[in-house]
C-alpha cells in the first residue's frame, strides 16, 4: 500500500513540475502515472547505486550532487516513458528539486506502510 501511495505522490510531483518547470511537459494523466511509477522504481533500484558509486563527488559538493543525480533519475525516466518529455539538464535539475521537495512534503504525513502519519 506504501509504495502504490509513493507513485500517487511521485505522479502529483511529476504533474505539477510539468506545470511549473518550463521545458517539462506530459502528454496525458497515463503517462504521468506511468512516469510515477518508474521513478519510483528508478528511486528505489537504480539511484542506491549512483549515490554509492558518487558518494566522493557529493562528499566534495557537500551533498548539491544529489541534486544533479535526482535530475538524471528524472531524465532517465523521461527516456523509458514517451509521454513525459524532459527539454535538458536545468529543466531537469529544476524539475528534480520541484518533484523533491513536493514528494518530501507529501510523504511527511505517510508512514511506510501507507497510512497518515502524525507528525510528533
Amino acid at each position: 500500500m506504501g509504495f502504490v501511495i509513493r507513485v500517487l505522490v511521485n505522479a502529483a510531483a511529476i504533474w505539477l513540475a510539468s506545470r511549473i518547470v518550463p521545458g517539462i511537459s506530459a502528454d496525458g494523466a497515463g503517462h504521468i502515472l506511468v512516469a510515477g511509477l518508474v521513478l519510483g522504481l528508478i528511486n528505489a533500484l537504480v539511484r542506491p547505486v549512483l549515490v554509492i558509486l558518487t558518494f566522493p563527488l557529493t562528499l566534495l559538493t557537500l551533498g548539491l550532487f544529489l541534486l544533479v543525480l535526482n535530475a538524471f533519475c528524472l531524465v532517465m525516466t523521461s527516456w523509458l516513458v514517451s509521454g513525459l518529455h524532459v527539454g535538458g539538464f536545468w529543466p531537469a535539475v529544476l524539475g528534480a528539486l520541484v518533484i523533491s521537495v513536493i514528494s518530501w512534503a507529501l510523504t511527511a504525513f505517510v508512514s511506510d506502510s501507507g497510512r497518515l502519519a502524525r507528525m510528533r
